[in-house]
């Protein structure tokens, strides 16, 4: 797991999530364009890409005496510090993707460690850019008592041109990162109000 981070130690602590394992995925580049964001243009935040790609399957069996495996209890861990969540969700089947779905369930195990977070969501694909897995997830959310950002909302047609990403997974398009920032921003102020 890759930590990336800002300057500051009274910084909102952001874990951010691919659900993408693929290497020149789309939704890891825009966390890796988020973390840049995060040290230049939009101050106070502390991005950590959290890579899932590692969590076994969901499985019960693995719950040993309310304890779970070392990988999970490092994950739950994450979570339970951060001051607030950043999804980055491709639309598989119209929902959210298996990777992502398995973490979201094992952290919402016994004790639930997303309850109460501030979160985002941003995804690029096709057609909806992504829209109809972010429905999904903020219904997942709801049982889990995150609390998503309604605006802006951050939805990327990824294959209409000109082209939003380079070959690398990288995100290049002026107009995508401006709005990414504008979803950041609008993060850390729902993050401050909800912290008081």
């Amino acid at each position: 797991m890759a930590a990336v981070a800002g300057a500051s130690s009274s910084a909102i602590k952001v874990v951010a999530l691919s659900g993408s394992l693929r290497r020149g995925s789309y939704h890891s580049g825009l966390i890796r364009h988020a973390v840049e964001l995060s040290k230049g243009s939009v101050e106070g935040m502390e991005i950590e890409h959290v890579d899932i790609s590692l969590l076994p399957f969901v499985n019960t069996d693995l719950e040993k005496d309310g304890t779970y495996p070392p990988e999970i209890e490092s994950f739950r861990r994450k979570i339970l510090a951060a001051d607030s969540i950043l999804f980055a969700s491709p639309e598989y089947n119209y929902s959210v993707s298996a990777p992502l779905k398995n973490a979201i369930d094992w952290a919402s195990r016994a004790p639930n460690v997303w309850a109460g977070k501030p979160a985002a969501i941003v995804s690029a694909g096709g057609g909806f850019g992504g829209g109809k897995a972010q429905h999904h997830l903020r219904q997942i959310g709801v049982f889990l008592d995150l609390h998503f950002i309604n605006k802006p909302e951050f939805v990327l047609n990824a294959f209409q041109p000109p082209a939003k990403f380079n070959s690398d997974g990288d995100l290049i398009d002026e107009e995508a990162k401006n709005r990414l920032k504008e979803v950041l921003l609008s993060l850390k102020a729902f993050t401050l109000k909800l912290q008081g």
